[in-house]
């Protein structure tokens, strides 16, 4: 009973243990879960409300901070615009111009000319002296020069060199692109997207982000900056252009990236776009694939492929072309650019007397050996050079041997030669850490410069294409302070000139005619082998003593390599100041070119092509005399430069436009070259001139004292459209060619219109106005050719008090030149319509002198005439003048009579015994076509006396037999009492 009773209580209490255990084990559990419970609501409540909650209160910071930011930024923008409008209501002969303006300080301009000359400066709104910098200036004199190599880390270096170089060219695999979008595209099509990519506008002084938009139509560019920038096409950098203006698409490296293009367009402007990574192809392929009506070179996909493709190197040897103009389209081709300071475009030193009171350019002994790199042109050097080479020794393998460790042309070669120029004086201050470079080592003087290379085998830098064309680089207007030389104490300013240089512009223009001699045209083939041919690397280079560090070269390294971004970036900093060899274009040696003589025997043996009269003026005759309307004035006789002619009909002729003080019109056959006919040239007058039925009359009237004549009218470059002002209602119209019909009829000024002016590729006109006004229109284009104006102008230009009398425009140089009947010369800029400056010609009279022809030049020369007064008698009534493209008066000419028309070049006198109503040159420069008042068409040519029979004859002409009146073969006038039909 007791062990029952023992069993049972024990068992009772184990029940009751593990009843308390039990409910112990479920206090616990419900605690825990409790917690769990807890925890999981407030993960729960964190998920559900809190992180969205946080995430919203982030997202709206930052919102908050970037509708900040942006504000920040359009208030900026906005001001910026402000001040610019202010600027242009204050500036000299504005409406509240101020009385005491602010100094102007200058800035190179990016505008090029056709020969890729960047000429002009325009006002630098954001001028600094650098008196800091000037203060920082280290004038110790020590010599530090700094060699990049040394500092450029041996292990990135080894993992971004390639094994072997490529040429840049498309991908075989962007290729069918081409094929699949080179079909025809439709008239008219609605604008559509074709692509659409981040890049980034490389500039002289920014790197600009941004997005590339393609269209159908159109290319653009949004500038994606933070902060917006003044520029000279305004606020920021965007631009918009039609894709049938683009000229010309080229492959580009970005600091040794195969990541980029430049793209050129038919008014010189031109743009160079940077892309990530297997972008850029795309890009290209695309654009090609549209096939855009003015673009050249479709079918080249290499820069070698390019040049063969241009036939460059031929007119070169042919002496088609200048030396300068080939060098720089050797540069341009071999992706050398003013948009990148790594990639410059390099020119040779070519002479090496810098000390003679006179620049003999007949003896050898003035010119550097241009077969030899500039680090030996010293022959002393040679051997240091060649030791050097053979001595080096990397033990990694990765460095291979070099002769230079400098470059000929990189950043801060091109900064030294242009420190007196901004923006290239901020910049080079930027890279000398906030200050200016000691005085010693500063480009202060040309002899000395030159005797730099032939001390120095380190220092082997070339020329910059400046030092052939733009004397304002050697002149310190800007006013900085560049301190003093430590030997003499002299100050530095102005570049000192060699000895035969009387100034700056004619040490440019002495230096250029030594660049066109026949010394240098003999041996400068032997400086692009070394620069841009079969010398630049491999064997021929080692022998020729010509290779410099294996980064320089193209294809040498690949940055994508390097995996770590940070470690990328400091050696595309590194790398990029080494400066970069150009792409090789050639890999045989170059032909020379022919001498002068041999290319004027083989042109009188193949009888290809007449003289050019600008290189034979004292040979010009008057070729024949042809009537177009007997007794009328003859006002205008132009053949248009830019006409289509059809690929089916070889030879086709040009139209040869006339037009009389009554407004017949004429669109004559005009062949400039058949070697068949007697006087080289073949004229069809138009039959519809002569047939009272046929006749196309411009429509008038026209105003009494504004009477038709060669300033009130204008002829687009294709041939097809004719502008006119002088009409009665202020209007300014259009007409068609082919139907003498009125197809646009604008009145916008308040005035009669008194002269007109296109530019050289027929994008823009530009009209004067006796209401003091000019306005400049934009040309429309309709299947790529001439279609009418637009209906309002793109600018109106204001400042002049008096009526305006002539205009000229230069789209290339953004220029707009206008003269009135006060005597006052205004230049505006056409994209922005900015005052640029104002000028007065000199004059010894006391009497009112008026402005009554201007001509710009392609360097962006002014040419104008004065005539003083009403009174015949005066001596020196007339007086031509001359200014640079900055406007700085080089010469004063006068004259016995009236010009009434001007060239773009001189020429002696070929005396007509006529009054002359038109002058116009020929797009080949062949011919010189004269209208004179009594209705005659004189062409004026530099052809070969014997071949030029006298007296009547007749001739067949496209199948036609007709008679003309001859001019004497050799006679030099034409009088109207001879030779008539």
């Amino acid at each position: 009973m007791a062990q029952f009773e023992m069993d049972t209580f024990a068992k009772s209490h184990d029940h009751m243990s593990n009843f308390w255990n039990a409910c112990y084990d479920a206090m616990m559990s419900s605690s825990l879960r409790r917690e769990r419970d807890k925890a999981d609501s407030r993960k729960m409540f964190q998920e559900l409300v809190l992180e969205p909650v946080a995430k919203r209160t982030k997202a709206e910071n930052a919102r908050h901070a970037n509708v900040l930011k942006q504000a920040n930024n359009h208030h900026s923008t906005v001001l910026k615009q402000w001040r610019s409008l202010c600027r242009l209501l204050t500036s000299p002969r504005s409406a509240w111009a101020d009385r005491n303006p602010p100094e102007v300080r200058w800035k190179l301009s990016s505008a090029e000319t056709y020969s890729r000359m960047r000429l002009k400066l325009v006002p630098n709104l954001n001028f600094d002296q650098h008196l800091e910098a000037s203060a920082l200036r280290d004038n110790l004199g020590a010599d530090n020069l700094h060699n990049p190599a040394e500092s450029l880390p041996l292990a990135m270096a080894k993992e971004a060199k390639v094994s072997e170089l490529e040429d840049d060219q498309l991908a075989e695999e962007d290729l069918p692109v081409l094929d699949i979008q080179a079909e025809p595209k439709e008239q008219n099509q609605r604008e559509k997207l074709v692509v659409s990519e981040d890049c980034e506008l490389i500039t002289t002084v920014a790197v600009v982000p941004g997005r590339l938009e393609v269209t159908t139509q159109h290319v653009y560019f949004y500038d994606g900056s933070s902060e917006k920038e003044e520029t000279e096409g305004g606020i920021g950098y965007d631009f918009k252009r039609p894709l049938s203006h683009l000229r010309e698409v080229h492959l580009r490296r970005y600091n040794l990236r195969r990541s980029a293009l430049e793209l050129f367009f038919i008014d010189q402007a031109n743009y160079f776009l940077n892309f990530k990574k297997k972008v850029r192809n795309k890009v290209y392929s695309c654009i090609l694939g549209l096939r855009p009506p003015n673009q050249i070179y479709f079918g080249s996909r290499s820069p070698q492929e390019l040049l063969k493709a241009s036939g460059l190197t031929q007119k070169w040897v042919l002496r088609e072309i200048s030396n300068f103009e080939y060098l720089m389209q050797l540069n341009t081709i071999a992706g050398r650019t003013y948009n990148d300071l790594s990639q410059y475009p390099v020119f040779p030193w070519i002479l090496r007397d810098y000390v003679s009171e006179t620049l003999d350019l007949t003896n050898p002994s003035v010119f550097r050996d241009l077969s030899k790199p500039i680090g030996v042109a010293n022959e002393r050097h040679a051997r240091d050079v060649k030791e050097k080479y053979e001595s080096f020794e990397d033990p990694t393998g990765t460095v291979d041997k070099f002769h230079y460790g400098t470059h000929y042309s990189n950043a801060a070669g091109v900064m030294h030669y242009l420190i007196r120029t901004e923006p290239f004086t901020t910049l080079h201050i930027q890279l000398q850490s906030g200050r200016f470079d000691c005085s010693d080592r500063q480009f202060h003087s040309v002899p000395a410069a030159w005797q730099a290379r032939m001390e120095n085998p380190v220092d082997v830098k070339e020329l910059i294409p400046e030092f052939f064309y733009f004397p304002e680089f050697l002149e310190n207007q800007n006013g900085f302070d560049l301190g003093c030389l430590q030997m003499s104490n002299e100050k530095v300013s102005d570049v000192v000139l060699p000895r035969w240089a009387r100034s700056r512009e004619d040490f440019i223009y002495q230096h250029r005619k030594a660049l066109e001699s026949e010394y240098v045209s003999a041996h400068l083939h032997e400086w692009i082998d070394l620069i841009f041919g079969y010398k630049q690397r491999g064997p021929a280079a080692v022998e020729a003593l010509n290779v410099f560090y294996y980064c320089t070269y193209e294809g040498a390294v690949d940055l994508d390599a390097i995996a770590d971004e940070t470690q990328r970036k400091a050696l595309e900093g590194i790398i990029s100041n080494f400066g970069q060899t150009p792409c090789q274009l050639l890999k045989e040696p170059h032909p020379a070119r022919m001498s002068a003589e041999s290319a004027a025997r083989r042109l009188a043996r193949l009888d290809t092509r007449p003289p050019n009269v600008f290189e034979n003026l004292d040979q010009l005759k008057s070729f024949f005399v042809e009537g177009i309307s007997d007794g009328v004035s003859l006002v205008q006789a132009v053949v248009p430069k830019n006409q289509a002619h059809s690929f089916i009909t070889q030879g086709s002729p040009d139209v040869l436009v006339t037009v009389s003080a009554n407004g017949l019109l004429g669109t004559h056959s005009w062949l400039p070259y058949d070697k068949n006919i007697s006087n080289y040239f073949s004229f069809t007058k138009d039959p519809t001139v002569s047939n009272a039925k046929t006749q196309r009359f411009l429509q008038g009237p026209f105003v009494p004292g504004a009477d038709l004549c060669s300033r009130t009218l204008a002829v687009s470059p294709d041939g097809k459209l004719l502008f006119s002002g002088g009409h009665w209602d202020n209007s300014l119209r259009v007409t068609s060619l082919g139907k003498g019909k009125v197809i646009g009829h604008i009145t916008r000024h308040i005035d009669v219109v008194t002269c007109l002016a296109l530019d050289l590729c027929g994008i823009y006109l530009i009209s004067g106005s006796r209401d003091t006004t000019c306005m400049v229109w934009q040309v429309l284009q309709q299947g790529g050719f001439s279609s009418g104006l637009a209906p309002k102008p793109i600018q109106v230009l204001y400042g002049h008090d008096d009526e305006v009398t002539c205009v000229a425009i230069s789209t290339e140089l953004d220029m707009a030149v206008s003269g009135s009947k006060d005597g006052t010369i205004i230049i505006h800029t056409i994209q922005r319509g900015l005052f640029m400056k104002s000028l007065r010609p000199p004059g010894e009279s006391s009497l009112p002198s008026a402005i009554t022809h201007l001509a710009v030049g392609p360097e962006g020369q002014i040419v104008t005439q004065t005539t003083v007064g009403e009174r015949a008698s005066l001596k020196d009534k007339f007086t031509l003048h001359l200014y640079s493209v900055n406007g700085k008066h080089l010469a004063s000419v006068p004259l016995d009579q009236e010009v009434t028309a001007i060239l773009r070049a001189a020429v002696h006198p070929v005396p007509m015994r006529v009054p002359i109503h038109s002058v116009s040159v020929t797009k080949e420069k062949s011919h010189i076509l004269v209208g004179l008042e009594d209705g005659k068409l004189i062409v004026v040519g530099a052809g070969q006396p014997a071949e030029v029979r006298p007296g009547q004859f007749h001739r067949r002409l496209w199948r036609s037999t007709r008679r003309i009146s001859q001019v004497s073969a050799g006679e030099t006038e034409y009088n109207p009492t001879e030779g008539k039909s």
